[in-house]
């Protein structure tokens, strides 16, 4: 790889930068520029390359994630999207599977589709489970769609045929009559974006990478374009959201792949933590402007999952989005971030979030035309903040604003007072993240004993011992460049691809030939696409069988060996899945056939080996000096006392300090509350324990 590299990650309310150029790494928060996001990145390239005294045209490789594509999602501000589909199937997407995530609510609301009925679009053919030909496809009725298609002013399509993703020659001959009669509308392929069965999901995911393609392929042609323009002319490459990267070819394409991309690069960015300092068990704790996103990490590596949902209805009710088949490090997303907006309810409780203030107008102490309360305005408030150092000075914080907010929105309805107003809105806010963060670790079924919470992004550090407290972890690490620790993440993700197709098999009648042929296959298509930016670095190649008992409705992952499958590889994948049942289940089920659903081959650059960090007992440990104090009133407690603040700058390794304190940098500040010490680490990581 390259020694100069930038990675830039577009949150909800701030552009995070982080350049690594010499051995040295420049760090910068800019706000996010909604309107025209590149703006936001071209201000923050220009700012960091002064910063770092080096020319864009230096840079010999840019690393991006965005949010753009689930915003779109979220909002319903993506394309005017049609789906064709096999005729008497074009309601799949309104009736999914019938199930209901709440089964006693009889007034229950399902997410509507993303294309409305009249634009799902049914044409005359039918495949068989295995691939064969029932009935050819009707080219006059795809070519009789045209006229509609322009009356509708449709500006992308999606095609999803049954069984497709066993044969999809009907998929690609469709696409080939639309783009030769409609050459400036994209086209998105049920067999390319997610060739898996399930024709639910299937279409689902098809529907959403069209519905973001148009929007997301112009911003991203046009970042190219004014990177370029800027002397920037190195590759570009994008976060997925199962934590590889990919060209901006392949993210052109299939956007739908980007939708956790920023909260990918936090997850990877714990992970690298994690393996420097010899962690086995991690949460993985990054809050931002708008969001905060919760992880659980053991043996060094995000757990992933092949399902995810987006622009849920229900509150971390799992079936009330819509759902995606792509590669994903699974997590759980809330709306609680420093933008979250507070107010008090039909009930006379207070509330935090979803809604968020955003980077415009922001906070109402940002002075940019915020009218409502927002978390930032209750941590500044409390004191939590030095208004002249957010965001290293360039958004000086107005005290009196937030006060006045928090009092008209939160404290008058409750009679309190608006330093208690803030603390309320900062105990709810904490609330909401930890048990979203219990949720999560009940449904991935583990605990938190033993772990570390690793805090970042800008809020992470100010909310991580309360929230750390909460759920009952007693050790938190706030590493440096936390405040843009996803962007950093970017930085330390490997070059990687990830291929999923669907191919049943029983294992009492296992085709062994034809599982090899797919597996290879599948290796080629994936080294292709890792070729197109690994610079000649080695790769690894992972394979898996999402795998079940037969009868059963759910699979579950089962490791692969990486070479070519003999008779006598069937009973040890047999074993394997049966240890794999036990682990989720207790005990495996004698007797019971097996059968594979579908398989999945990654190919991922190697990453580099983490060297330990030096040993605590061979650091000098110097004397920490507070460089002021600020008043803060404590949110379990309610006391109010003078808390030192430690410049982070100044914090050699091997110094300890007892809390309550502050400690500040630029991009975030890391509170240390009443019975926590922190030392600092040989990495120069705060590592905080409770007493």
């Amino acid at each position: 790889m390259t020694s100069t590299r930038l990675a830039v990650d577009i949150g909800g309310t701030f552009t995070d930068l982080a350049l690594e150029h010499g051995g040295t790494r420049t760090t910068l928060k800019v706000l996010t520029t909604p309107s025209a996001p590149e703006l936001g990145v071209m201000q923050g390239l220009r700012a960091i390359t002064g910063a770092a005294g080096i020319a864009p045209a230096e840079i010999g490789l840019i690393i991006h994630g965005t949010t753009l594509a689930t915003n779109a999602i979220i909002e319903r501000k993506g394309a005017r999207t049609a789906l064709i589909t096999t005729e008497g199937f074009r309601d799949v997407l309104a009736m999914g599977n019938e199930s209901r995530y709440d089964q006693y609510d009889l007034n229950i609301v399902l997410p509507e589709p993303l294309v409305p009925r009249h634009l799902r679009l049914p044409v005359p053919e039918r495949l068989d489970n295995t691939g064969a030909v029932l009935r050819p496809l009707d080219e006059a009725a795809v070519a009789a769609l045209i006229p509609l298609l322009l009356a509708e002013n449709v500006e992308s399509i999606a095609v999803g045929l049954l069984h497709a993703f066993v044969n999809p020659a009907h998929e690609q001959r469709i696409a080939a009559i639309l783009r030769d009669a409609l050459p400036d509308i994209p086209v998105s392929l049920s067999s390319e974006v997610s060739p898996e069965m399930r024709e639910w999901e299937r279409f689902s995911t098809t529907v959403a990478n069209a519905y973001v393609q148009p929007m997301m392929a112009r911003y991203l042609r046009r970042l190219e374009a004014d990177l370029h323009a800027s002397g920037a002319v190195s590759p570009l490459f994008l976060m997925m959201s199962g934590g590889g990267l990919t060209t901006i070819d392949t993210a052109c394409r299939f956007p739908i792949r980007l939708v956790e991309s920023g909260p990918a690069g936090g997850a990877i960015f714990s992970a690298h933590i994690a393996r420097e300092c010899g962690l086995d068990g991690v949460l993985s704790f990054d809050m931002g402007g708008t969001t905060a996103k919760i992880c659980l990490i053991d043996a060094c590596s995000p757990q992933t999952a092949r399902t995810f949902e987006v622009a849920r209805i229900g509150r971390f009710r799992k079936g009330s989005g819509l759902p995606l088949r792509i590669p994903v490090i699974e997590m759980v997303e809330i709306g609680a971030g420093g933008g979250s907006i507070a107010h008090v309810d039909a009930l006379g409780r207070i509330a935090v979030g979803p809604e968020s203030a955003g980077a415009d107008p922001g906070p109402v102490c940002y002075g940019r035309g915020g009218k409502k309360a927002a978390v930032t305005d209750a941590n500044l408030l409390l004191g939590r903040y030095d208004p002249a150092r957010f965001a290293g000075g360039s958004i000086p914080l107005d005290a009196a604003a937030a006060r006045s907010a928090l009092l008209a929105d939160v404290g008058a309805p409750l009679g309190l007072t608006a330093e208690h107003a803030a603390l309320g809105v900062l105990e709810i806010v904490d609330e909401n993240m930890a048990n979203a963060a219990r949720v999560h670790a009940i449904e991935s079924g583990k605990s938190y004993q033993g772990r570390t919470l690793i805090a970042f992004g800008g809020g992470g550090p100010v909310h991580a011992f309360r929230v750390a407290e909460k759920i009952g972890i007693s050790r938190v690490l706030v590493p440096s460049g936390a405040g843009v620790g996803s962007a950093i993440g970017f930085l330390r993700a490997p070059v990687g691809y990830e291929v999923v197709r669907s191919l049943y098999q029983r294992l009492s009648t296992f085709d062994v030939a034809a599982v090899n042929d797919l597996l290879e296959d599948m290796r080629q298509e994936a080294e292709a696409a890792v070729a197109k930016g690994s610079f000649g670095a080695p790769t690894a190649e992972t394979r898996t069988a999402y795998m079940r008992y037969v009868g059963q409705g759910h699979e579950i992952p089962v490791p692969l060996p990486n070479a070519v499958l003999g008779e006598e590889d069937v009973t040890a994948i047999r074993d394997r899945y049966d240890q794999a049942y036990a682990r989720f289940f207790d005990r495996p089920v004698p007797g019971s056939d097996v059968e594979i659903m579908s398989y999945a081959v990654a190919v991922t650059t190697v990453t580099d080996a983490v060297a330990a960090p030096p040993r605590p007992d061979s650091l000098f440990t110097a004397e920490a000096v507070p460089a002021r104090v600020q008043t803060v009133l404590d949110t379990a407690t309610g006391a109010v006392s003078d808390w030192p603040v430690y410049e982070r700058t100044s914090l050699a390794p091997g110094v300890a300090i007892a809390g309550p304190a502050i400690v500040a940098e630029d991009e975030t500040s890391t509170l240390i509350g009443p019975g926590w010490s922190a030392a600092v680490n040989g990495l120069g990581y705060i590592e905080m324990v409770r007493a």
